[in-house]
C-alpha cells in the first residue's frame, strides 16, 4: 500500500513541477523573449530604412530563387500598400482580398467567417498583407529563367489581366505575360468555395529552339505570430516532400540559427503554420523539387518557406501545362481532411497538428464533432465525450478502484503484520506478498489504468487547444469561448466589484469547480500518514485551481466533469466491494480539533 501511494504522489508531484515551470518561469521568459525579438526588429528596420526606403525588388538572376536578395524594409501600412498596385478583387463567401497584378502574388487575403474577438463585430481575420506592410505576409508561385527562355515572370513582373475582372467560386481569372523571346506565360486562377486556389499555368514557345525553365513557390512573412507558441502546439514552418514522406516540422528560433533544407522528392507540400490559420503550398505533383526553410535579416527580416522545382523544356512550337494550389485560410478539420482526398495531397491532414497521440486525439475530436452536430454545443460535446471515454474505461477503472477497495479493506491486517514484524523489512515483505496472495489482492492493479488513460487525457487537451472549432465555441452562461480562460474572477466575486484583478488571480468559477471536485476526489482515500504526504495531499487541488485557471475553459470543465464521473465510479464500485469511502470522515477530520499534547 505504501509503495502504491508513494507512486501516485511521485505522478502528482511531478505534474505540480512542470506545471508551476511553465507558469511562473517559461511564460514569463517567453513574453521576455518575444518583447526582445520585437524590440530587435524595430531597431534594425530602422536603421535600414533611411537606405532603402526607395528601394525596388528586381527580378531573380538565372537559377537562383527568389526571396532570397535582400528585401526593402516594411514601411507602408496595409492600405497605402494595397493602393500602390493594380489588382483583381477576390470575393467569395468565405474570403475577401485581391491578387497583385505585380508577380501574380497572393497577399491581400482576409476570412470572412472569422473575427478577432468573440464579438461578431470586430474585424474579420486578416491573413495574407503585402511585403511592404508590417505584417507583410503572402504565397507566390513563379519562374527561373533556364537556357534560351530570355525574362521570365518573378516578383517584378506586371502580368496582365486577360479575361475575368473578379475571382469568385463561379468566376475564374487569366493573367498572361509575354517576354522578350516571345515565350508566352498564362495563368488561370480559380477559388473554390473556402480557402483553396487552384493556379494552371501554362507555357508556350513559338520560336525555333527549345527553352527551359524551373517553378518556384513560396509563402514569406515579415514577422511570427504576435502571440507566442506554447509547447503543446507547432507553429512555424511544416511540410512533407514525397508521396510517402514524413512529416518535417522547424520552430521560428531553430530555422533563424540555419536554414532547413529537405532532399528532393515528388509529390507533397510546404507551408507556414499558425494555431488556428495556414498558408500552403502544392507544388506540381509530377515534378521533383526541393523544399527550403529559411530566415533573412537582409533588409526587411522574414522567414520563408519556398521550393524550386526541376528543369523543364518546353521544345519548338510546344507548350507545357502544370497545376500548383495554394492553401490560405482556417485549418478546419473537415475541410483539410477533404482537400486532402480531393487532391491526393500526401498527409495533408497533418497541418494540423495532432501530436504524438495521433491515432487517438483525431478519432476523439470526430466523436466530438459528431456530438455537436447533434446538439449544437461544443461544450456539451466535450460533456457527453468525457462519459463516452469513461464508458470505454470503464472495465480498467474498475480494476483499479477495486484493487484499491481491496487494498482498503485489508488495511487492518496490514497494521497488524507493522506492529508484529517492527522494523525487520525482510519478514514485513514477505508477509505482506502472502498476504496479497490469500486476498487475491494485485498491489499494481490500480497502476496501469491510470498510466493507460493518461494518453486518452492528453488527446482530449489537444484536441480542446489546438483545433479552430473550439475558437469563440461558446458554452452556457458567462463562458463564450470554450478555447479562452474563464473570464470571471473570485477575487473580484465574480464582477460584482468593479475593478480588474490581475492575470494570475483570475480564478474563475470553473477552475473553482474543477478544483473542488479534485478535493473531493483525494478525500475519498485515506489521509497519507506521513505529514509531509499528508501537506501535498490536502494542498494540491488548491495549486491545481490556480494553475489550470489560465487554461482554456473546455478543458477544465473537462476536468471538473471527469472529476465528478470519477467519484461518482469509485463510490459505485467501493460501496459493491464493502470497502469504507473515507470522504465523510477525511472532511470531519479537517475541522476536528487535534488535542494539544502536554509537556
Amino acid at each position: 500500500m505504501e509503495k502504491n501511494r508513494n507512486y501516485f504522489i511521485a505522478i502528482a508531484l511531478s505534474v505540480v513541477i512542470v506545471l508551476a515551470w511553465q507558469f511562473l518561469y517559461m511564460n514569463p521568459r517567453i513574453e521576455q523573449q518575444r518583447r526582445a525579438e520585437e524590440a530587435r526588429q524595430a531597431q534594425q528596420q530602422t536603421t535600414q530604412q533611411s537606405a532603402q526606403q526607395t528601394g525596388t525588388q528586381t527580378a531573380p538572376a538565372q537559377g537562383t530563387l527568389p526571396g532570397s536578395a535582400a528585401q526593402p524594409a516594411a514601411t507602408a501600412t496595409r492600405e497605402e500598400s494595397l493602393a500602390k498596385n493594380q489588382r483583381v478583387t477576390i470575393d467569395t463567401n468565405a474570403v475577401s482580398g485581391s491578387i497583385n497584378l505585380t508577380g501574380a502574388r497572393f497577399d491581400d487575403i482576409r476570412l470572412k467567417e472569422y473575427h478577432e474577438t468573440v464579438d461578431d463585430s470586430s474585424p474579420i481575420i486578416t491573413l495574407f498583407s503585402p511585403s511592404d506592410s508590417k505584417d507583410g505576409y503572402f504565397a507566390e508561385l513563379g519562374y527561373i529563367a533556364g537556357t534560351a527562355i530570355g525574362s521570365v515572370p518573378g516578383p517584378a513582373t506586371v502580368w496582365t489581366l486577360s479575361s475575368g475582372d473578379k475571382l469568385t467560386e463561379t468566376t475564374p481569372v487569366t493573367l498572361t505575360y509575354t517576354n522578350d523571346k516571345g515565350v508566352v506565360f498564362s495563368r488561370t486562377i480559380s477559388i473554390d468555395e473556402h480557402y483553396m486556389i487552384t493556379v494552371a499555368d501554362k507555357v508556350e514557345n513559338p520560336g525555333q529552339e527549345a527553352v527551359s525553365f524551373a517553378t518556384y513557390g513560396r509563402v514569406t512573412r515579415n514577422n511570427k505570430p504576435a502571440t507566442p507558441s506554447v509547447f503543446v502546439i507547432h507553429e512555424g514552418f511544416l511540410g512533407v516532400s514525397g508521396a510517402d514522406g514524413s512529416l518535417t516540422e522547424e520552430k521560428y528560433k531553430d530555422v533563424e540559427e540555419a536554414p532547413v533544407t529537405v532532399a528532393k522528392a515528388t509529390g507533397g507540400w510546404l507551408g507556414i503554420t499558425d494555431k488556428y490559420w495556414a498558408a500552403a503550398i502544392v507544388p506540381p505533383q509530377t515534378t521533383p523539387f526541393e523544399a527550403r526553410y529559411s530566415h533573412f535579416t537582409d533588409g526587411q527580416p522574414r522567414y520563408q518557406a519556398d521550393f524550386k522545382a526541376d528543369t523543364l523544356t518546353v521544345e519548338p512550337g510546344q507548350s507545357i501545362e502544370m497545376k500548383s494550389l495554394v492553401f490560405a485560410g482556417a485549418k478546419e478539420v473537415p475541410l483539410v481532411d477533404r482537400y486532402e482526398s480531393q487532391y491526393a495531397i500526401p498527409k495533408f491532414d497533418l497541418l494540423i497538428d495532432w501530436g504524438w497521440f495521433y491515432f487517438i486525439t483525431k478519432p476523439m475530436f470526430k466523436m466530438m464533432d459528431f456530438f455537436f452536430r447533434y446538439f449544437g454545443n461544443f461544450g456539451v460535446a466535450i460533456l457527453l465525450t468525457t462519459i463516452v471515454v469513461k464508458l470505454l474505461f470503464f472495465p480498467l477503472a474498475s480494476k483499479q478502484y477495486a484493487s484499491m477497495a481491496n487494498m482498503k479493506r485489508v488495511q487492518p491486517k496490514m497494521e497488524e503484520l507493522k506492529a508484529k514484524h517492527g522494523d525487520d523489512r525482510m519478514a514485513m515483505q514477505q508477509a505482506m506478498m502472502q498476504l496479497y496472495k490469500e486476498e487475491k489482492i494485485n498491489p499494481v492493479a490500480g497502476c496501469w489504468p491510470m498510466l493507460l488513460q493518461i494518453p486518452v487525457f492528453f488527446a482530449l487537451y489537444k484536441v480542446i487547444y489546438v483545433t479552430i472549432e473550439m475558437r469563440h465555441a461558446p458554452f452556457f452562461g458567462w463562458i463564450h469561448d470554450l478555447s479562452a480562460p474563464d473570464p470571471t474572477s473570485l477575487f473580484n466575486l465574480f464582477g460584482l466589484l468593479p475593478y480588474d484583478v490581475p492575470h494570475f488571480l483570475m480564478i474563475g468559477v470553473w477552475p473553482l469547480i474543477m478544483g473542488i471536485t479534485m478535493f473531493v476526489q483525494m478525500r475519498m482515500n485515506p489521509t497519507p500518514p506521513d505529514p509531509t504526504q499528508a501537506m501535498i495531499f490536502t494542498w494540491m487541488p488548491l495549486v491545481f485551481t490556480f494553475m489550470l485557471a489560465s487554461f482554456p475553459a473546455g478543458l477544465v470543465i473537462y476536468w471538473a466533469w471527469n472529476n465528478t464521473l470519477s467519484v461518482t465510479q469509485q463510490a459505485v464500485i467501493m460501496k459493491r466491494h464493502g470497502a469504507k469511502i473515507e470522504l465523510f470522515d477525511n472532511l470531519k477530520g479537517l475541522f476536528k480539533r487535534k488535542p494539544v499534547q502536554s509537556k
